[in-house]
């Protein structure tokens, strides 16, 4: 797809140096990125790439900035003008906001983005950056339903739909985009009773809606389509969408796993390139997302730390074609990245399986790292006692910078080798430095 672009999140405990990020970027054919917040090492690591961007606000700024436009003109020198007057970073693109009206927020941020944006907005154009800029808010597909099911029923949530039409009203008098994360993993993951196959593109789906005249045989397409619906049955007839954020994840969770999202991503490479029923052409889209988090919080699921293309160091996962120029098939990896020493901790051979500090010890372990790949359904889900014990004194071991405290779980339960535990899809990683 032209200008395919990726999420940069960096929840991690131990972030990819952005130099290595941007390079990984441009190995992929990536031309465009989207940020969480204004991180000057990653706008800095930006400078002269050639690739667009668009810079975010976390949203417990957007109260401070819906207090005055001096705060947002601040906001903008600092994190917006002083990387565009060199012309070095190509920002396009200011995200007020990710996700402020999500129904579990309880309202939150609802009285402040749209006097955000405005500030924001007023900002950059007192900048002189009003006209190559535009201001625009990620938003949860949950802020649009259908009464009946059917995308041309799409309408805004009742509870925000007076504010939803305010904010739609300022897009479209700035030229601005719809900014929308859709997510068909997360419908398969919440209902039980959902059909797998709607979740992919690969036309498997044996009961496809019907509306108007237009076929669904994706959920993607239906959910998409009834956004446009929303916005047309509102008024707004030719407001541009950008899917902010679409993925699949590779573990934490029996679907998640990495044929599956190459299923899926792959499909969606394809598909983005054709459109929807009712906005046939090119979808302007943002992967989700670029390297697995493992500081992310896993309260939605513990498939939430492994979003990834690549994994925490920019290790390949599965073939993905980003480009059909590209025949290849593969993803590059990420270069020059610097490990810790080739050693694990493990469970030592001695220890008692009965041993009464072993539960706490994994359980300890476990809270302070990332043991999300345990489980039925992971990539670690068929490993035996043993295994699980010494993959969470590991995960814990690796997180801590390989500290040798941190490999000395009581009675002697733990013990520090050499000899890679790696097995099968089960990976026990090296932290990167």
């Amino acid at each position: 797809v032209d200008g395919l672009g990726v999420n940069w999140g960096t929840q991690s405990t131990h972030p990819l140096p952005p130099d290595v990020v941007v390079r990984l970027l441009r190995a992929n054919g990536f031309q465009k990125v989207k940020l969480f917040d204004a991180d000057s090492a990653a706008l800095n690591a930006l400078s002269g790439s050639g690739i667009e961007v668009m810079v975010g606000i976390p949203n417990d700024m957007l109260a401070g900035l819906a207090a005055g436009v001096s705060a947002a003109e601040k906001w903008v020198a600092q994190n917006v003008s002083s990387y565009v007057s060199s012309n070095s970073v190509d920002i396009r693109y200011v995200a007020v906001g990710n996700e402020p009206f999500l129904s579990t927020l309880n309202g939150t941020y609802e009285s402040v983005t749209l006097p955000a944006m405005q500030n924001i907005q007023a900002a950059l154009i007192r900048a002189g950056l009003g006209g190559r800029i535009k201001v625009t808010v990620p938003l949860n597909a949950d802020v649009y339903q259908s009464s009946t099911q059917l995308p041309s029923s799409g309408d805004f949530r009742p509870d925000i739909h007076g504010l939803m039409l305010q904010i739609v009203a300022f897009l479209t008098a700035n030229a601005s985009p719809f900014t929308v994360n859709i997510y068909p993993f997360i419908s398969l993951y919440d209902d039980p009773n959902f059909p797998s196959a709607y979740a992919f593109f690969d036309d498997g789906y044996a009961y496809p809606i019907v509306d108007g005249g237009r076929t669904y045989a994706n959920v993607f397409d239906a959910n998409h389509d009834t956004l446009v619906w929303a916005l047309q049955n509102n008024g707004f007839d030719n407001v541009t969408i950008v899917v902010g954020e679409i993925g699949w994840p590779t573990d934490g969770n029996v679907d998640a796993d990495p044929g599956n999202a190459e299923r899926f991503n792959q499909g969606f490479v394809g598909h983005a390139a054709a459109g929807t029923p009712m906005r046939p052409g090119p979808i302007d889209a943002y992967l989700f997302s670029l390297v697995d988090e493992d500081a992310k919080s896993i309260r939605p699921g513990n498939f939430e730390r492994h979003w990834g293309l690549f994994y925490y160091d920019g290790g390949v996962k599965y073939n993905l074609t980003l480009n059909p120029n590209s025949p290849s098939g593969q993803l590059a990896a990420a270069t020059g990245v610097e490990y810790l020493p080739r050693r694990w901790c493990v469970m030592s051979p001695s220890a008692s399986p009965t041993d009464p500090q072993l539960a706490p010890s994994v359980s300890y372990a476990c809270a302070m790292a990332d043991c999300t790949s345990l489980g039925y359904g992971t990539s670690c889900g068929f490993l035996n006692a043993a295994g699980n014990v010494s993959y969470a004194f590991n995960s814990y071991y690796q997180i801590n910078d390989q500290l040798g405290s941190a490999c000395r779980f009581p009675d002697g339960l733990s013990v520090v080798t050499d000899v890679d535990p790696s097995v099968g899809t089960c990976r026990f990683d090296v932290m990167i430095r």
